[in-house]
C-alpha cells in the first residue's frame, strides 16, 4: 500500500502514524510538507493529529488553508482515501471535506486517556476489519473535540450510515452530539475521527485494537 502522510507547523503525530503504517503495511509513507503543491500517486493519504499552527483562531483553521488542502480535496474526489486522525479530522471539517464543527470539550478541559468505540458501521474500506458493534479501546488526546452538526446534518450522517464510530459504554470525553467519534463523507473515502489508533496497534502499546483500521484500508 502507498501511503502519505501530510506534516503541518505543530504536527506532533506524524511519527507515530508513519511507525504504524510502516509496520502494517511494509512499507514506509511519504512524509509531505504542508506547503508542497503535489502528493506521491498514493493509496492513502493521512492527516496526523497535533496541533496545526497552535490552534490559532480554532484548531485547524489555518492549515485547512494551506496549499496541499487543494491537492487533497482534487484527490479525495477521485476516490483516493484520506483519513483525518484528531487535528486531521479538526482540518478536514475546517476545509469542508466533511460537515460539522469541532467545538471545545464540553470540560473545557484537555482530555489525554482511554475510550472505547462502539463499531458503528463495518462497511466502510476503514472498518470492514472490525465486526459491526464491535467495542473496541482507542486513546484520545484533544482539547477540541466536541462534535456537532445541525440536525439535518445529524439526519443525514445517521440516516445515510455515515457514522463510524461512537464513544462507547459511557466514555465519552468531550460532550459530541450522538457520542459521534468519527464520520465519514457521503463517497465512503474519506474518515475524520478524533481517538488515536495508531496508538494502539502492537502488544508493546498495551493492545491492538486500532490495528484494525490500518487492516482494513489495506485490505482495500
Amino acid at each position: 500500500m502507498k501511503s502519505a502522510v501530510i506534516a503541518f507547523p505543530g504536527s506532533n503525530r506524524d511519527r507515530d502514524m508513519i511507525a504504524a503504517i510502516t509496520d502494517i503495511s511494509g512499507e514506509a509513507p511519504a512524509l509531505v510538507w504542508h506547503k508542497d503543491t503535489d502528493v506521491p500517486d498514493v493509496d492513502l493519504i493521512v492527516i496526523p493529529g497535533g496541533f496545526s499552527y497552535g490552534d490559532y483562531l480554532r484548531a485547524g483553521a489555518i492549515a485547512a488553508r494551506s496549499p496541499i488542502m487543494q491537492t487533497i480535496s482534487e484527490r479525495a474526489a477521485k476516490g483516493v482515501k484520506i483519513l483525518g486522525v484528531c487535528n486531521g479530522f479538526q482540518i478536514l471539517v475546517e476545509a469542508g471535506l466533511l460537515p460539522g464543527v469541532l467545538m471545545r470539550n464540553a470540560s473545557l478541559r484537555f482530555v489525554c486517556r482511554e475510550v472505547k468505540l462502539e463499531v458503528s458501521n463495518n462497511q466502510t474500506v476503514f472498518t470492514s476489519a472490525y465486526a459491526q458493534g464491535q467495542i473496541v479501546r482507542c486513546p484520545v488526546a484533544h482539547h477540541d473535540g466536541n462534535y456537532f452538526a445541525d440536525a439535518d446534518t445529524i439526519k443525514a450522517l445517521e440516516d445515510n450510515n455515515r457514522v463510524a464510530f461512537r464513544y462507547a459504554e459511557g466514555t465519552n470525553p468531550n460532550g459530541s452530539i450522538n457520542d459521534i467519534a468519527g464520520i465519514v463523507n457521503e463517497a465512503g473515502n474519506v474518515l475524520g475521527m478524533m481517538p488515536h489508533p495508531e496508538d494502539l496497534i502492537e502488544a508493546a502499546h498495551g493492545g491492538i485494537d486500532g490495528r484494525g483500521l490500518f487492516d482494513s484500508v489495506l485490505a482495500a
